[in-house]
């Protein structure tokens, strides 16, 4: 309490006498006269501690192992913040919804969503965000960077999830089945997603509409229908897309690439559900039929315009009689 006065009463007794910063306490002058600079980068600290932390940064030493997976740390707060992922800890508590975490910043980066503070602002754009992290990724979407490539096939990502969901191709590693389809992901969270789709959770509602979504980021994606934005801008033309996705797609026009190809006829297509729609050609016969007319089609938008025309009530018009000429 007493060191919290002194912001208000101004009163700082004591005096660096070498670089004449004011202290409230005898203690903090003392650690600032006896700091301590690090050899590598000469960052300085004020107990050994710090610095013998800070060293091991340096060498690369971890002497903090888990007992349970062997994995091993630099600090040993990194390993207590670990050892949290085996025993289930999540000792920090949202006072608003009771939501848990393992690790206190966490925490302080969910408040935001209760307070709506975005503290991080892109420089290009001025879009806001309420985490550090999503600041970096998005600045991604201007700079182009992909720092995280497959060690097999080089290909790079701008996500680590996206590329280790990628890799995943090449291992064959499907570690998290779904008890009720069995269909396998890489990722536990990956799963925990897909099992919404039999629970029928939806856990992120939109704020503006109160439209309810089983994703998080499916609820950004829709957010873009109310703020207008299209952050995805194309080099070339520069037109501008709300889904990174759609970006993607629209490239293909300009490089002229056509990565889907068919397996029977090596015909190419750009987007995927194209090839989707050609490859039932080949099955054997249209799989969309019109319970009206028994009518086959081999896509399911012409199958659902056949069923409007076919629900029309003609008898409320009146039939068109052409005029005699005399």
């Amino acid at each position: 309490m007493k060191k919290h006065q002194c912001i208000h009463i101004g009163e700082c007794p004591n005096a660096g006498a070498v670089c004449i910063k004011p202290f409230c306490e005898q203690c903090t002058l003392k650690e600032q006269q006896h700091t301590q600079n690090c050899d590598v980068c000469c960052k300085s600290f004020s107990e050994q501690s710090s610095l013998k932390r800070r060293q091991i940064v340096h060498t690369g030493e971890r002497p903090y192992t888990c007992a349970i997976c062997n994995k091993s740390f630099s600090e040993q707060g990194s390993l207590k913040r670990h050892q949290r992922i085996h025993t289930g800890e999540r000792p920090y508590v949202c006072g608003v919804c009771n939501k848990s975490f393992r690790e206190q910043c966490k925490l302080k980066e969910h408040q935001r969503v209760h307070t709506c503070e975005r503290p991080y602002t892109c420089d290009v754009c001025n879009k806001s965000f309420s985490e550090h992290g999503s600041l970096k990724r998005h600045q991604r979407i201007h700079t182009g960077e992909r720092p995280y490539s497959c060690d097999i096939c080089r290909k790079a990502f701008t996500h680590r999830s996206t590329m280790m969901e990628h890799q995943s191709i090449h291992t064959g590693d499907h570690a998290y089945t779904c008890a009720v389809c069995n269909k396998s992901y890489s990722r536990q969270s990956r799963l925990k997603v897909h099992q919404r789709i039999h629970s029928g959770e939806r856990p992120y509602t939109c704020g503006t509409c109160n439209k309810s979504f089983s994703a998080k980021d499916i609820l950004r994606r829709h957010q873009t229908v109310h703020t207008g934005e299209r952050p995805y801008i194309c080099g070339v033309c520069n037109k501008s897309f709300s889904l990174h996705g759609s970006l993607k797609k629209h490239r293909l026009i300009h490089s002229g690439e056509r990565p889907y190809s068919c397996d029977i006829c090596s015909k190419s297509f750009r987007v995927l559900g194209n090839l989707k729609r050609h490859q039932r050609v080949h099955a054997g016969g249209p799989p969309y039929t019109s319970g009206v007319r028994n009518k086959s089609f081999i896509q399911e938008g012409d199958l659902n315009k056949c069923e409007i025309i076919n629900s029309v009530d003609t008898s409320i018009y009146t039939p068109y009689v052409a005029p005699v000429c005399i």
